[in-house]
């Protein structure tokens, strides 16, 4: 069984990346594009925030989702991730568990997560786009990509590059779980990697 990282983990270490980049929870939110009294309950753990909100949050930070992990986590990164070993994160919102796969993220140039859907699960509420390249390849199930105006079915086997910028939304209208890694590359990141 995946070490499950508890909302209030996850809100302790989103107040101390935060003070840490000298901010205020209202300037969090307004980078985020969230309201202050939202920020606050994601620090208090009263909240479980969708896929996307997380990496809005982790991106108004300046680290990667990948990243945050490690750092929520508390640990250096190491070269093998064992299954036993990965932290994930479980979004009720989203209806998704996300489970770092990444080598020691504090060197490498790509993050790596497998990603869970749940029945009813979706990434975000409305498509967005990201700054960094992706690939996707489905492990388990089906699910729904929505890739600017399109929609497009993915079931086991199936694999998608995604073009920086480019608006992407994932859900599952299945009874079944469905199971995707998602590979994201840093080239030339900037600290504001997020496409609003």
């Amino acid at each position: 069984m995946s070490p499950l990282l508890k909302q209030q983990v996850v809100g302790e270490h989103v107040r101390r990346l935060r003070v840490q980049a000298g901010m205020s929870q209202r300037g969090l939110a307004r980078l985020t594009g969230f309201s202050a009294s939202f920020m606050s309950q994601v620090e208090h753990g009263q909240v479980s925030p969708s896929i996307s909100s997380m990496e809005k949050i982790a991106t108004a930070l300046g680290v990667t989702l990948a990243k945050f992990f490690a750092v929520a986590a508390d640990e250096e990164g190491a070269l093998i991730v064992r299954v036993a070993e990965r932290q994930a994160l479980s979004s009720a919102w989203s209806r998704a568990e996300i489970a770092r796969l990444s080598l020691s993220p504090s060197a490498a140039h790509l993050d790596a997560m497998l990603i869970t859907l749940r029945p009813g699960g979706r990434s975000a509420k409305q498509p967005r786009g990201h700054a960094r390249e992706e690939f996707a390849l489905i492990l388990q199930g089906e699910v729904t990509l929505t890739l600017g105006p399109e929609d497009h079915r993915l079931r086991t086997g199936d694999a998608v590059s995604i073009l920086p910028g480019e608006l992407r939304l994932w859900r599952n209208h299945t009874r079944s779980p469905a199971r995707f890694v998602v590979v994201s590359a840093h080239v030339g990141e900037r600290s504001s990697d997020s496409v609003q």
